[in-house]
């Protein structure tokens, strides 16, 4: 049942859900962003399902490309139920530092709204970046819900730089994602756009410290003038949980050869 405001209207606060795509020339040996493409698209129904399960977040999902230079490909926050993949091409080199610093900005208050949920930053890259990652990073980790953010990066083939990719992910606990082929970038892709997507449109509350109950006070004699009452401060806000994000499944089945 979805919660109400006091005026009525549906309580849903928005989640929005990131690519950031590496569209440079690298990507087009081996098929390796015609499996991209494929693979979002496949994953499209999923996240569909998993916001119809979760109500009380509204998915706003786009996507942004980096090559020589980032866009985004898909500007306008879009609710998953209305969500279309549109193909993207590979050319260029890899300025991923350029996609961070667009994305900072997009994750400033306005335009993002202060009931917000964690947003989700799922990048795929198959190189290493060729402009100031440092200085991007650090832009995104300079807007709050840049550090709240929930960061998966997904490596594809054996060239992946890892140290960027883990740097971007900002947890020790949680590591990028390795694709040496089609069949592992669909899992990967998919799992990172349920079971990540499941966690943070459900995100852990942190409870408030109790109260305790304050002791009898005893009758005051009566005092000619009482002084003026101590200030007291307002209880602080609780802490920010981060979402519980599950481990990513491992697959023992089929192939394990590097294709890519």
């Amino acid at each position: 049942m979805l919660m109400k405001t006091p005026g009525g209207a549906l309580s849903t606060r928005p989640l929005h859900f990131i690519w950031l795509v590496d569209t440079s020339g690298s990507m087009s040996y081996d098929g390796k962003i015609q499996a991209l493409n494929n693979a979002i698209r496949e994953a499209i129904p999923h996240m569909q399902q998993v916001a119809e399960d979760n109500p009380n977040a509204q998915v706003l999902i786009r996507s942004i490309t980096f090559s020589s230079g980032a866009m985004w490909n898909i500007p306008k926050p879009t609710p998953v139920a209305d969500f279309q993949w549109e193909d993207v091409k590979a050319d260029g080199v890899t300025d991923l530092g350029n996609a961070l610093f667009m994305v900072a900005d997009q994750l400033r208050m306005p335009p993002m709204n202060e009931r917000a949920l964690p947003p989700v930053l799922v990048l795929l890259s198959d190189g290493q970046p060729t402009d100031e990652f440092e200085a991007g990073l650090a832009a995104l980790m300079s807007e709050p819900w840049g550090q709240k953010s929930v960061r998966v990066a997904i490596a594809l083939g054996a060239d992946a730089d890892h140290d960027t990719l883990q740097k971007f992910i900002g947890n020790p606990q949680m590591k990028p994602l390795q694709a040496n082929n089609p069949e592992a970038l669909v899992r990967h892709i998919k799992w990172a756009s349920t079971a990540v997507l499941k966690a943070a449109s459900t995100p852990v509350q942190a409870s408030a410290p109790p109260v305790a109950s304050a002791p009898p006070v005893a009758a005051a004699p009566p005092v000619a003038s009482a002084p003026p009452a101590p200030a007291v401060a307002a209880p602080a806000a609780p802490a920010y949980v981060p979402p519980m994000i599950p481990a990513p499944p491992v697959y023992t089945g089929g192939s394990n050869e590097d294709v890519w």
